[in-house]
């Protein structure tokens, strides 16, 4: 499943769910997704931005997230 934020023609920004890319590409293209807002089924992809996850810190000797028992691993 992958979510798409969409607008319609009149500016009402949505987010919407399918399968994968190929299906909202046809959905869009048979006019079968609509606006809640206003029922307009003029609708495209909107610009959005990535969900990105944030990177795991690196683990320490000692298993403390920041090591502060002067680990000589973390000297070097």
């Amino acid at each position: 499943m992958i979510r798409y934020r969409l607008r319609c023609a009149h500016g009402h920004a949505f987010d919407s769910w399918f399968r994968n890319a190929d299906a909202c590409d046809a959905d869009l293209a048979a006019a079968s997704v609509a606006c809640p807002e206003c029922g307009s089924t003029e609708v495209a992809k909107a610009i959005m931005a990535p969900a990105v996850g944030k990177q795991a810190a690196p683990a320490t000797p000692c298993g403390r997230p920041v090591c502060a028992c002067g680990c000589p691993a973390l000297d070097g």
